[in-house]
């Protein structure tokens, strides 16, 4: 190291960048003599307060998780080179150019940790750590990195005791997960169709279907980075968060492990879990922009060229204001770069305004943080991070500990809307329904199996819900179709139950005795509920949505009676105006009919009636036919322990006796699997107040149970008797 650098005694050090965009401008300083500011608009009076005789230093920032001489976990570190050392020998005053007597530096030395996200950082050693960075730098002494690593700031990730050992070992998984989304960024059919795919396997991802422009539905065609993360940052249990994730990590050919735990991560809304709105309400460039704030992220997170930084601010503010975006940007961020960004969901603001006693400035059009003011913040909580009795030093710790943060004078805000609407908003999603919402009700089918369902009826728009006595077919049909049309809309169902005496007069069109204006009887042409339904579903103010027959034990009548040549109009090939056909019964002799694309119908089976053998042939090829089976298990027992708060082992002791009880029936030859015994018999419906679940069960055992069972063993009372026993005896 030269000696009259050692020698000089003044306090104030400089530390410079020397490349400008793309081009390293090192060479020509050296060669120059020479230190200019790369910009015509920044930094101009904080360079001419640079005086003569200060050292000053070439710089260049980076992040770097491998070759490093100590244990980082596999995290990334902030590292500044440092490149070369001078004196300034006279500052020309026009905050551009100083004069530099410069050294080189060779090899270049790498100092770890403290580094600064600007350009150009004037230094006082006023605290250990910049003096440390003073004596490294131009006095040639080596980095006491331990003290550096057990520092309030680092010592979360670095540190002898890392919490973050358990509590933070997340962040490293999603890290990883967001370099490898990047790669995706120009071949998102590929990973939309991953994703997809994954909901075929995974229960949790009922939500990725769209509203296109012309009013159709169906699986979202694109995709933004950060709703990608969001699939597994979703209020889901934490077996699905791991399963998906797990998922998405085999298709990114992620090495990193999926955490055990998720503790203080900031989750998406279920109902509101896209960074971006339904296609019918999105700007053309609304998913690219955000695709654009992310890659700007993570370069800015690895680098603190001021380049980086300015357009990442850019790309933020372009990306806020647009719908659906506003503070669950804050999340993206954090999830992708947790030790970087800090996120501001609802529960985080609330602690940083009542524990941190900090301001947040909004001044966005959507009434949250701008690029300006979410950096400042970050620089802000940065500097307090730093000392030791913060109560947090850590984005990932302020995170944590605003999860754990309890107020009963303050609630946290979860919103994601304009405030002018956010009333519109929560309407709308009071609106949706989803295969999200069919499990919440108590469905304990898996929600992929579910979807498929839905897949079935889009594709074949005639489904059949089979199965024994009590597997919910009813319940499920009418909330298959508000699942297919995206909210509750029961004026768009309409039901009936098929019979023997039932007939296409009554349930397409025909003739009955009605009264005239004076009273007297006379036969008209009347229209039954199917053709009402059509004609309703034609009408051109409603062909953007979906209309549902559906019908209940549709074996009980005779479909090919009751269709007549609807039965054939049903197949979804069929379903246009070219192959519309006469009626049996017609108004006009012009007129024919068709059934239209947005009518489906869902029928159900009760697969004990051994009708079903004169109806399956006319019936198999226009409808496909879902099979459900009784659904006792963990899924079932926790969802009538939740709302019911009966007791978990009264529980089991009633999955035990009505499994043992079907495994008898489906033993027995005369009857078999088709006979067993439903969950829906045990399921108490919602809004059920049960004081004692073993009078509650037994009441159901003796009369609905036990009726059923004596149908199925009229002959035989010893099974009956047996059946009794296995269901009560010591209960």
């Amino acid at each position: 190291m030269n000696s009259n650098l050692d020698e000089n005694t003044s306090k104030t050090c400089w530390f410079v960048g020397a490349t400008y965009g793309s081009d390293d401008q090192t060479p020509r300083f050296l060669r120059e003599g020479i230190w200019e500011n790369g910009y015509t608009d920044r930094y101009l009076e904080l360079v001419k307060s640079a005086r003569p005789g200060e050292r000053i230093a070439i710089k260049a920032s980076y992040t770097r998780k491998h070759g490093l001489p100590f244990d980082n976990r596999g995290r990334s570190v902030s590292i500044m080179g440092i490149k070369a050392i001078g004196v300034i020998t006279e500052n020309l005053g026009d905050g551009r150019t100083l004069k530099v007597r410069w050294e080189t530096v060779e090899p270049q030395r790498e100092w770890y940790f403290y580094t600064v996200m600007k350009m150009i950082w004037r230094v006082s050693p006023d605290a250990w750590e910049k003096e440390a960075l003073i004596d490294f730098t131009f006095s040639g002494k080596a980095q006491d990195i331990d003290r550096f690593r057990n520092a309030p700031y680092w010592r979360d990730r670095f540190g002898d005791n890392a919490p973050s050992l358990n509590a933070f070992k997340w962040t490293n998984f999603y890290e990883a997960v967001a370099d490898k989304l990047l790669t995706f960024r120009h071949r998102r059919e590929e990973l939309v169709a991953a994703i997809h795919n994954i909901s075929t396997r995974v229960e949790g991802l009922a939500h990725l279907q769209d509203i296109f422009k012309d009013g159709s539905k169906g699986p979202l065609k694109d995709i933004c980075p950060f709703t990608v993360m969001g699939i597994f940052n979703r209020k889901l249990k934490d077996e699905n968060r791991k399963e998906i994730a797990r998922e998405l990590a085999q298709f990114l050919e992620i090495s990193e492990e999926v955490p055990t735990g998720f503790d203080g991560v900031p989750l998406l809304n279920n109902q509101n879990s896209w960074l971006f709105a339904y296609d019918e309400h999105r700007k053309a460039d609304d998913i690219d922009t955000l695709w654009e704030v992310f890659a700007r992220a993570l370069a800015f997170a690895d680098s603190d060229d001021d380049v980086t930084k300015a357009a990442f601010m850019l790309a933020y503010d372009n990306a806020i204001v647009r719908k659906n975006v506003k503070w669950n940007l804050t999340m993206g961020l954090f999830w992708a770069r947790p030790w970087f960004f800090l996120t501001l969901d609802g529960q985080s603001r609330l602690y940083i305004d009542k524990v941190l006693d900090m301001r947040i400035d909004t001044d966005t059009a959507k009434h949250c943080c701008s690029a300006a003011n979410y950096l400042t913040l970050l620089d802000a909580l940065r500097n307090r991070f730093q000392e030791d009795t913060y109560p947090v030093h850590s984005f990932p710790e302020l995170s944590l500990a605003a999860w754990n943060f309890v107020d009963d004078k303050h609630i946290a805000i979860d919103d994601n809307e304009d405030d002018t609407a956010k009333a519109a908003a929560e309407s709308e999603r009071e609106r949706i329904y989803t295969v999200d919402n069919i499990v919440e009700e108590g469905c304990f089918l898996e929600a992929a199996a579910i979807e498929k369902m839905l897949i079935q009826l889009r594709r074949k728009k005639n489904i059949i819900l089979q199965g024994p006595p009590g597997t919910g077919k009813t319940w499920l049909a009418k909330r298959l179709a508000y699942a297919l049309m995206g909210q509750k809309a029961g004026e768009r169902i309409r039901a009936v139950q098929f019979h023997p005496n039932l007939s296409y007069e009554d349930f397409v069109r025909g003739w009955r005795p009605v009264s005239d204006k004076e009273g007297k009887g006379t036969l008209a042409l009347v229209d039954g509920l199917f053709l009402e339904m059509i004609d309703i579903a034609r009408k051109p103010e409603n062909t953007k949505n979906e209309y549902v027959v559906v019908i209940e034990e549709i074996n009980r009548g005779n479909p090919a009676q009751i269709f007549g040549e609807m039965l054939t109009l049903l197949e979804a090939d069929k379903r246009t105006p070219n192959e519309a056909l006469e009626l049996s019964y017609r108004r006009a002799d012009s007129e024919r009919i068709y059934i239209p694309a947005n009518l489906y119908v869902i029928g159900t089976m009760n697969i004990v009636d051994r009708s079903l053998a004169l109806v399956d042939l006319a019936l198999r090829r226009r409808f496909a036919f879902i099979n459900l089976q009784p659904l006792l298990g963990e899924r079932w027992r926790r969802w009538v322990n939740q709302e019911f708060k009966l007791d978990e082992n009264i529980l089991l002791d009633i999955e035990r006796r009505i499994i043992q009880l079907n495994t008898k029936i489906t033993a027995d030859t005369s009857l078999g699997a088709q006979f067993q015994i439903g969950h829906s018999y045990v399921t108490p419906p919602l809004g059920a107040n049960i004081n004692d679940a073993k009078a509650w069960f037994r009441q159901i055992v003796e009369n609905e149970i036990i009726p059923l069972v004596e149908e199925y063993w009229f002959d035989a009372p010893g099974k009956i008797r047996e059946a009794e026993n296995i269901l009560l005896k010591g209960f």
